[in-house]
């Protein structure tokens, strides 16, 4: 028996039928070569042999003295968790985004542990696909990505590799919390308050020294009040998942050229794709609009720690030209990294949390409706660095798949895989309709920084 943790609990009670809060991730592959036409029937059988199921996957909900708790699940059906599916003809990526948005609507059963995994065959080209679906509170986007990466490797010729939620449990080091949440942020802030005391003068200080720029400077201050945007209105339960592949060659050819960041240029992408996107809908705020983005503060290669702070930035979607919105994204962010460089890890934890409280109490009641801190939330997911394998299938393209809430309809994720940048783009169907299209201003507002730069 295990108790949830506050933030954890965050997750339970915001849940409702048009906010379901589970992350998700789809993994497409190609078959091996030489495998035969039913390689993924065979793959799912041998699948299913794989019946014992190890933490956090046979923990299902419970409540001690009115508490949730995380409890064994003795009765685990795993044919209701994972599931093999085929996609309608003709088979193409088209279904397979329109049935994962379908999926992804779904609430999941209290009642069992709250995970899914689908293995889907009927893709086109000799391929298939898995998406699996786990709610926050039990794990978090960072979490589960280390899930999926753990159960993949990097030699074709491997076989009886088990599923995800066969995987040996890993001890968890000590001040690892998987990775940056809004939720995280605010939670640790009220919960450790004796470990917090020692931060607030040097919180205060920055605290005090951000206001004072946002009184000098105009835009500075569009940070703490983001404009109106149809982006953050209250959303239905019906979800589109959009995904792209980008090159990374081609983005960091950008970042050469201007002397910026891989996120300052995938954040200038997200920029001019929305501006594009809502001035089509003639929808597009005066104000520009104002994102939520986790960075890492890492200055060294090591794995441990939660070097991670969350910012507030500017899109500068009021700029017309693609390059002069690079280079401001490029010099706000390092504004940003350069304000933490002199904090420790709590002050930094404490001061992102003071600045995304406003933010967290209009996204947990709706009374401040006029207080709009950020309209979007992009976040960007480190992924394998090679290419990987599943059973000798070739990883082809991994898409993450988030939560769009209310007042925060949209959320764009990414993660970097092999050469590539993984794009999944979630939203509210109802509220913002004819989402993939922003795939195509993605790909646009990239061709346009590389023509700028003369690529």
């Amino acid at each position: 028996m295990k108790p949830l943790s506050p933030t954890d609990q965050l997750f339970l009670w915001l849940e409702k039928r048009q906010q379901p809060m589970h992350v998700g991730g789809l993994e497409l592959f190609s078959f091996p070569e030489g495998a035969p036409d039913d390689y993924v029937a065979q793959l799912a059988d041998r699948l299913r042999q794989y019946t014992v199921v190890t933490p956090p996957f046979n923990q299902r909900l419970d409540y001690r003295f009115g508490q949730p708790v995380w409890v064994e699940d003795e009765h685990l059906d795993l044919e209701h968790h994972f599931r093999f599916e085929a996609l309608p003809t003709p088979g193409r990526v088209r279904e397979l985004l329109s049935f994962v948005s379908a999926e992804h609507s779904h609430l999941m059963d209290r009642e069992r542990p709250l995970w899914e995994f689908h293995l889907i065959e009927g893709l086109g080209e000799r391929r298939f696909a898995v998406y699996i679906k786990v709610h926050h509170a039990l794990v978090d986007g960072v979490s589960a990505m280390r899930m999926v990466q753990r159960m993949l490797c990097q030699e074709t010729g491997q076989r009886e590799m088990p599923p995800i939620w066969a995987m040996p449990p890993r001890a968890t080091r000590e001040g690892d919390d998987g990775g940056p949440s809004l939720w995280r942020s605010v939670g640790r802030l009220l919960g450790e308050s004796g470990k917090q005391l020692g931060t607030v003068p040097t919180v205060a200080r920055e605290l005090l020294k951000t206001i004072n720029d946002a009184r000098k400077d105009p835009a500075y201050s569009s940070i703490f009040h983001a404009p109106r945007s149809i982006l953050n209105q209250k959303i239905t339960g019906s979800r589109r998942f959009a995904a792209e592949s980008y090159s990374l060659d081609r983005i960091k050819g950008v970042c050469k050229a201007y002397g910026t960041t891989v996120n300052d240029v995938v954040m200038a992408m997200c920029a001019s794709a929305l501006r594009t996107y809502l001035m089509n809908q003639d929808a597009l705020p005066e104000k520009p609009l104002i994102a939520m983005v986790p960075v890492s503060l890492r200055k060294d290669d090591s794995s441990g720690g939660n070097q991670v702070g969350v910012i507030l930035a500017s899109l500068h979607t009021d700029v017309n030209d693609p390059v002069t919105r690079l280079m401001q994204i490029h010099r706000d962010v390092k504004a940003a990294k350069d304000r933490y460089a002199h904090m420790s890890a709590e002050e930094i934890l404490n001061y992102t949390a003071l600045t995304l409280a406003p933010a967290a109490f209009h996204l947990l009641t709706g009374m401040a409706p006029k207080w709009q801190t950020f309209n979007v939330v992009i976040s960007n997911i480190p992924g394998p660095r090679e290419t990987c394998y599943w059973n000798g299938a070739k990883l082809d393209g991994m898409y993450p798949v988030s939560i769009a809430m209310d007042r925060l309809a949209l959320n764009m994720t990414l993660t970097s895989y092999d050469d590539q940048v993984e794009f999944g783009l979630i939203g509210c169907r109802r509220t913002l309709p004819s989402l993939q299209k922003m795939l195509d201003h993605l790909e646009q507002s990239l061709t346009e920084l590389e023509q700028s730069a003369g690529l």
